[in-house]
């Protein structure tokens, strides 16, 4: 719990100019927690999921309901989200996944959830996904994706595509190595 904690608060320390991620300390991540309320958020979500998977009973439930009430952050305690997670505006964002990989990014007012059937998407590594996105049902979002502001996405993401639009439409593929 605590490494994906630290893979989080890294991701807003990097922010920082002039900053080495390797370099933080026990401070920094106090300094940090003070300074980003999304951050706080981020750590009762890993704290909750530790509390789930410890199988510890009624205090998952609670900690949800209180990121809810007090972040404004939807999100499944105990889904499987790597390290890194970066939320810059949790109000209003919804995260129900099925796998999200590590160093994901996601702005403001984003929705990752079911569509139609109770299937949730898997999201790749290095992904970002732009404010107001919509990300529904049974699908596969590729590592180094971007998702555009306002897009919805119904159908799967290639790796290194952008997409836009609403369905959301391939409009960039990165170069392939």
């Amino acid at each position: 719990m605590f490494d994906l904690f630290r893979r989080d608060a890294q991701r807003w320390f990097a922010i920082q100019p002039g900053s080495d991620p390797s370099k933080i300390t026990a401070l920094t991540i106090v300094r940090l927690l003070w300074q980003h309320m999304p951050l706080r958020a981020m750590l009762w979500f890993r704290l909750g999921s530790w509390f789930k998977w410890k199988r510890v009973p009624l205090l998952p439930g609670l900690i949800q309901r209180y990121l809810y009430r007090f972040f404004g952050l939807e999100i499944i305690v105990g889904a499987q989200i790597g390290g890194g997670l970066y939320i810059a505006h949790p109000i209003g964002t919804v995260i129900a996944v099925e796998k999200m990989g590590e160093n994901c990014s996601i702005i403001a007012s984003v929705t990752i959830g079911m569509r139609n059937e109770w299937a949730f998407p898997k999201i790749g590594d290095n992904v970002f996904i732009g404010a107001g996105a919509r990300v529904l049902g049974d699908i596969c979002v590729g590592d180094d994706a971007v998702i555009g502001a306002n897009a919805v996405v119904i159908k799967d993401v290639p790796q290194g595509a952008t997409v836009v639009g609403i369905p959301a439409k391939v409009v960039r593929l990165a170069e392939q190595e």
